[in-house]
This record gives C-alpha cells, structure tokens and sequence, in this order.
C-alpha cells in the first residue's frame, strides 16, 4: 500500500519546539554532575525523537504500517487515532488527555522547583508544602508531563520505550542526591525519609498534592518580586 500519513512534514515547526522545550528544561535543570548530565541525556534525546516524529516524519506510523500490519488508508501521524481508528476524533481526544498530564506535571515541576530553590538559598531542609507529601515533587511533576507528552499525547517507538529509562535514571539520582542531604542535615532528613514517600503520595493524597500546588502558584502570583 502506498501510506497517506497525515500531519507531518513541519520539520521548522520541530526544530522550534525542541528548541524551546529543550532551553525551558536545561534552564531549570542546570546539570552539573556527571549524573544529572546523564539524566538529562536521555530527556534530550525523548524530546528530539517526540517532536522530530510529532511534526516531522512520523517513523513510528510508517513501521507499523509497512512491517507490523497496520493495514488504514489516510493514516494519521498519531499512533492512538491510527491504530483505535478513531482519526481525528481519537487525535483530539489523547491531545486533550495528554495536555491535562503535561499541565499537571509543569504545575508540581515548577512549585518543586521554587520550593527547593529557596530553600537552598536559605540553606536549609524544605518539608513543607509539596514537600510535606513527596520528597522530589519536581522529578514527579517531570515524570507525569513526560508521560502525558510522549505516551498519551503522542506516544512513538522512541519516547515509549526511553521513558521508563528516564524514570530509572531519575530514581538513580535522587538517591545520590539524597546521599549528600544526609550528609548535610543528618538525622533530620533520614527522619523526613521514613515519613514522607519518594515520588508519588500515599494513596488517598493526589487530591492533596494537586491542591498544594495550585495554592502554592496563586501564592506565588499575589507575591512581590
């Protein structure tokens, strides 16, 4: 069959976005260790193959098309809408899922963020707030926009299957940096470590979790610079 991929060949539109995306996250991720370069790799690399497929040639639809017996005339350039047959419907539908995760993930990444900014400024332990739940609400909130972006909006070969690495080398991580905030702060921290989980609350405290961070961002709105 001769495949009629709709919604691809906007390589200006891709080189727009990775460079966008991949300014906002090294901007607030600042790498410095060996480790941290590591993790970020692999995010690299996800938001390369995301939007190179996203708005420019979409490999994973041709795969399926021609190897893994995705049989469709007019196929679309998202794989949920391509393979549930639902077309533009299905595009719209894993968009507009998708977009929630992401604007759920921005939302605790950047109140983690602040959080743990000023709490570094101030050289002390931050327990309150998001952290009051979980101990790395910015890699959560990571997690949760990643997933959101790559998997439900607009899942391909490449970002499905880096995403559970990106968790890994996440996980990794902040072990070693959890490493270096014992040594700083001792029996306090290993006491915050035995209360509070690592990436996601305890069953029943999303909701909690979620409302932490809007006020945490209307806080930040009504707060003079």
């Amino acid at each position: 069959m001769k495949e009629n991929i709709a919604h691809s060949g906007a390589w200006g539109v891709a080189i727009i976005m990775i460079v966008v995306v991949s300014w906002v996250f090294y901007r607030y991720f600042a790498p410095k260790t060996w480790r941290e370069w590591a993790s970020a790799g692999v995010v690299q690399a996800f938001i390369i193959a995301l939007y190179a497929e996203m708005y420019g040639f979409p490999l994973t639809i041709y795969l399926f098309a021609r190897f893994f017996g995705l049989d469709r005339y007019n196929l679309n350039a998202n794989l949920w809408s391509s393979l549930i047959g639902l077309g533009e419907t299905g595009m719209l539908l894993s968009m507009l899922l998708g977009y929630a995760f992401l604007i759920v993930g921005i939302g605790l990444f950047v109140q983690g963020w602040r959080a743990l900014h000023h709490a570094r400024q101030q050289n002390r332990l931050v327990t309150t707030g998001l952290y009051s739940l979980i101990r790395h609400p910015q890699y959560t909130g990571l997690f949760i926009g990643l997933f959101g972006e790559g998997v439900v909006h607009w899942p391909t070969l490449f970002s499905v299957g880096l995403f559970p690495i990106i968790v890994l080398a996440y996980v990794l991580l902040a072990r070693s940096e959890e490493k270096r905030v014992i040594e700083q702060f001792g029996d306090e921290y290993r006491s915050y470590q035995q209360q509070v989980p690592m990436f996601f609350p305890r069953a029943g405290q999303w909701r909690q979790l979620l409302k932490r961070s809007r006020l945490s961002a209307d806080k930040d709105k009504h707060t003079p610079e």
